[in-house]
């Protein structure tokens, strides 16, 4: 029996690594799209092409861009994807004021140019193709409900926010005008030893093993007092897979159903470290948004009960996960610096 076969963009990023992993252990054939550059960033998915059992489950990559429609048609000719998971973007929500055309051809117009070939290659070729949005808890923005549910209106209060709302519309009107298998994931903050370096919680992870081993003095933030609904990257991605195996495309919150606040994560990072935070952290009004959300708190009874997915990381569980994986990195750090 042939594997399954599925494209994932972003797949060097933090979900797109998670989300790879479990669909090889499945025994899917994996296609990653990836943008070309000068420098290799293949770090998070280095350790699949090692894998000696991986002979398989291929792992193929393919250069792409998403604001390339032409590519993209290219690319799933090829490759005759069953799934589509679209998990690339520019996701970080405070670069997003600073580069917001840029945000909106990539979160944006490059949903609609996926859509578009997939609405092609179906036309042509007749074969089915299902296809993942990843939209975010950022269009909730500034929430007029809470908790946040799939009928909660959007309000999102930045270009990285207003750009996935016109994703998740697309998506939708896709899925209703042209009968395309398609939904959005509304995840809301998922986190991991993988997640980039300049987000919050990785911020302060990795800031947290450097300070101890003595590697750096300070850690300046933004807004400690944002509330976010924090869960496990790779708990979130089983829950895209789960969306592409219905009988019908539907729309999904994913959460944890619980909030804390920055300073509730710096709390139990710094904790284990015999830190106080208090000593090391400063606040900095460069990394401060000009709209600010202050609260995301999901609830994902729907996904729970159609999908039956459940969180397994809990919010102490992923915070002592991040700090033991970056700690790791500073005393191998410390001990090079040493060295030299």
């Amino acid at each position: 029996m042939a594997s399954k076969v599925a494209l994932i963009t972003g797949i060097t990023g933090q979900d797109g690594s998670y989300l790879a992993e479990q669909l090889l252990e499945k025994g899917y054939e994996v296609h990653g799209l990836i943008r070309r550059s000068s420098s290799f960033n293949t770090d998070r998915i280095e350790h699949l092409y090692q894998d000696p059992h991986a002979v398989n489950r291929r792992l193929t990559l393919h250069y792409g861009d998403l604001t390339d429609g032409i590519g993209l048609r290219e690319v799933l000719t090829r490759v005759k994807p069953a799934e589509v998971y679209n998990l690339g973007a520019q996701s970080h929500v405070r670069v997003s004021f600073d580069q917001p055309v840029y945000t909106v051809q990539v979160d944006a117009l490059g949903t609609i140019n996926f859509l578009e070939a997939i609405r092609d290659v179906q036309n042509s070729t007749g074969e089915k193709i299902r296809f993942y949005q990843a939209s975010s808890s950022e269009m909730y923005g500034k929430v007029v409900e809470t908790p946040q549910t799939e009928n909660t209106p959007f309000y999102p209060r930045s270009p990285y926010a207003c750009a996935k709302v016109y994703s998740f519309w697309q998506t939708l009107n896709y899925r209703e005008a042209y009968d395309i298998y398609a939904c959005n994931g509304i995840l809301f903050n998922h986190e991991s030893p993988r997640r980039g370096e300049t987000f919050v919680t990785r911020k302060i992870t990795r800031a947290a093993g450097r300070i101890k081993e003595g590697l750096q003095k300070k850690l300046y933030l933004g807004n400690l007092d944002a509330k976010r609904d924090w869960g496990f990257a790779g708990d979130y991605v089983d829950a895209m897979w789960r969306m592409l195996q219905q009988d019908k495309a539907e729309d999904y919150v994913v959460a944890t159903g619980e909030t804390h606040s920055v300073r509730e994560f710096l709390d139990e990072v710094f904790r284990p470290l015999d830190i106080d935070w208090h000593d090391v952290v400063e606040t900095d009004p460069r990394y401060l948004r000009p709209t600010e959300v202050d609260l995301l708190l999901g609830d994902p009874g729907k996904a729970k009960k159609q999908l039956g997915w459940e969180p397994k990381v809990t919010f102490k569980a992923l915070a002592k996960m991040m700090i033991e994986a970056d700690w790791e990195l500073a005393k191998r750090d410390a001990y090079l610096a040493k060295r030299k």
